[in-house]
């Protein structure tokens, strides 16, 4: 059997005026298997593995894997995490973090929510003017207003 090796990911980075955008593939999860912790200008991203009797199989050739990842990022600039949105689909995790206004931050932590079958996601803040708000007022806000179907 082989031993479950952490896989650090690869992250995209990028930097608005008042936010950053952090991208990373974790390919083969749900939107449960992925926790995140921000505190000042550190974030981590951790996955837990899917699949555990994928250890028990005949396997061949392995390009790719199904977890565990973990990635701890330094930023440029501390963020508040708690207004950090958090969206998972296509296997990427796309976290938006606004920047902090003040020097004291609180560590924050969450788990992402599944909304559907592999796509999860984790609100803290909505527009381009970082309002407040939360994953279940996100959710109410969609249900009053779905989307029309494409003509």
């Amino acid at each position: 059997m082989a031993k479950k090796r952490m896989q650090q990911l690869q992250v995209r980075i990028y930097r608005s005026e008042k936010q950053f955008a952090i991208a990373a593939p974790l390919a083969g999860l749900e939107p449960e298997d992925i926790s995140v912790t921000i505190e000042g200008d550190r974030v981590t991203i951790h996955g837990n593995e899917r699949g555990p009797r994928q250890h028990q199989l005949d396997l061949i050739k392995a390009e790719w894997t199904i977890g565990p990842y973990s990635r701890e990022i330094i930023l440029p600039e501390r963020v508040d995490g708690s207004l950090a949105n958090a969206t998972y689909g296509n296997g990427v995790l796309v976290l938006t973090l606004p920047k902090a206004s003040n020097s004291h931050t609180t560590r924050t932590e969450f788990r992402l929510k599944a909304i559907r079958p592999t796509v999860g996601e984790h609100v803290g803040h909505m527009g381009h003017d970082i309002q407040p708000t939360s994953t279940q007022e996100h959710l109410e806000r969609r249900a009053q207003n779905p989307k029309k179907p494409a003509a």
